[in-house]
């Protein structure tokens, strides 16, 4: 009796593992550790990947581009099933993409699209000209809120990471509102830098940004005040924040200036909260891994996977088939709502 429980318990637990993992293995390879998005991006699809019966191998290459060929490049030589690539640099994948491709390995873009390849599968992300589109509305909303007497505003212009395809979305959604307003005279860039080549943020670097702005402030802003400041990733905001406040920005009657942010980062929650920074744009990691996931699983067996859209996003190579998912507006009126009560965080994390 005992020897056939023995039995029955180990070919159960041997059953258990194969149907656990039958599904095949996912390579994940994310940027950097350095922003708590790519973290919670990773932690999310380890999850739901692990809970659809797939093993994950996940990657972080710490913004180095080298690093990040080589971990795919070792995902290939391993024999994963699928790659999920958050690009650093999305033009530098080429060649390993192609001999994915040829092993049968298929590729998601995710969240930054991956240029200059064929071997692209799918792209699973934001609605990332609509990111922009809610930066510069809120930021519009916000001088509007706390400079009603002041006309012109004194805006600045900060970008995103000139190799990120993502940036030049984000830009041009927030120059559709911004442009128009420029024209007309209502905001003055006072600095006079506009465009990507100039006021992009090489690998979205805080320091860069902080240094930058600080810069902006001495040279045009000695007799002037600078009411907005456009900033598309909260790593970004917090530099800028750091940059306005050491000239005086938040005491006196020095206000503290408009500035937008993007992923709901602990500390721009808690900047938001202080009544520092004014903004940011929530993007649901849990949503998009879900996302990700399906289109995995409809690939792995022999199905279609959900798209919404076969326009947006040429790579340069071909328009990649994808899925946007819709971001999220979120200041100082509804941040409890859409981060805590959604249990993106609780309470405590951004006390």
């Amino acid at each position: 009796m005992k020897m056939k429980t023995l039995l029955a318990t180990a070919s159960a637990v041997i059953a258990f593992a194969a149907g656990a993992y039958a599904e095949g293995t996912v390579g994940i390879a994310m940027p950097t550790k350095s922003s708590a998005r790519w973290i919670a991006d990773g932690n999310s699809m380890v999850e739901q990947f692990q809970a659809a019966g797939y093993e994950t191998d996940l990657q972080y290459a710490e913004d180095d581009i080298p690093n990040q060929l080589a971990q795919i490049e070792n995902m290939i030589t391993k024999g994963v099933n699928v790659l999920v690539i958050a690009a650093i640099d999305g033009t530098t994948l080429s060649n390993a993409l192609d001999n994915a491709a040829a092993a049968g390995i298929k590729v998601i873009a995710y969240d930054r699209l991956i240029r200059d390849s064929g071997s692209v599968d799918y792209y699973a992300t934001f609605d990332n000209f609509k990111v922009g589109v809610q930066q510069a509305s809120s930021l519009v909303a916000g001088l509007k809120e706390r400079f009603p007497d002041v006309k012109p505003w004194n805006v600045e212009l900060f970008g995103g990471s000139p190799d990120d395809n993502n940036a030049f979305f984000f830009y041009d959604g927030a120059m559709s509102v911004l442009q128009p307003m420029i024209d007309s005279g209502e905001i003055v860039i006072g600095s006079g830098q506009v465009g990507m080549d100039k006021v992009g943020t090489l690998r979205w670097d805080p320091a860069t940004a902080q240094a930058r702005m600080e810069n902006l402030l001495s040279a045009n802003y000695t007799d002037k005040q600078v009411q907005g400041v456009l900033s598309p990733y909260d790593g970004l905001s917090i530099g800028i924040l750091s940059a306005v406040k050491g000239v005086g920005y938040g005491s006196g009657d020095m206000k503290m200036p408009i500035v937008t942010g993007q992923d709901a980062e602990v500390p721009s929650v808690k900047s938001m909260i202080a009544g520092e920074q004014y903004s940011t744009v929530f993007k649901d990691t849990r949503e998009l891994a879900k996302v990700t996931v399906g289109m995995v699983d409809a690939m792995l067996k022999g199905g279609e996977p959900e798209i919404n859209d076969t326009k947006t996003y040429d790579n340069g190579v071909k328009v990649v088939p994808s899925y946007l998912l819709e971001p999220v507006s979120v200041d100082g009126t509804n941040w409890e709502k859409i981060l805590i009560e959604s249990g993106y965080y609780t309470a405590d994390q951004v006390k």
